[in-house]
């Protein structure tokens, strides 16, 4: 495990402290290292349905996006929309609440995105 030199976690001079290198989050450099583009797939986008820990409730699952951080923010924004219902972005992945896949795949079709339905 990796030592940290500075434990601070918030100061009231700099607000949020980044817990890796000590320093305040406007200033921090190491989370923008971490930031890698998104490897490409075979530009595909898949739409599934999963209930898998999630106490048998049913989402809907975006994955093949390769988008930088705010175009998938905004993607994500603009399907919720489309479905009326609420959703997440985890590691790259959006996540909408609810069974949706035809609206998705209608709706990114006509965006000008290669989706199609995938699973049961």
């Amino acid at each position: 495990m990796k030592a940290r030199k500075n434990k601070l976690v918030y100061s009231t001079d700099w607000g949020k402290m980044c817990p890796d290198c000590g320093e305040p989050i406007e200033q921090c450099t190491c989370r923008q290292k971490k930031a890698t583009p998104r490897p490409k797939g075979d530009g595909v986008v898949r739409v599934s349905r999963q209930t898998k820990g999630r106490k048998g409730k049913g989402v809907t699952i975006i994955t093949g996006l390769s988008l930088h951080e705010d175009k998938l923010n905004e993607l994500a924004k603009m399907l919720k929309r489309k479905c009326g219902s609420g959703g997440t972005i985890r590691d790259g992945v959006i996540e909408i609440q609810g069974e949706h896949r035809d609206t998705i795949v209608a709706e990114l079709q006509k965006q000008g995105y290669t989706a199609k339905r995938a699973g049961g």
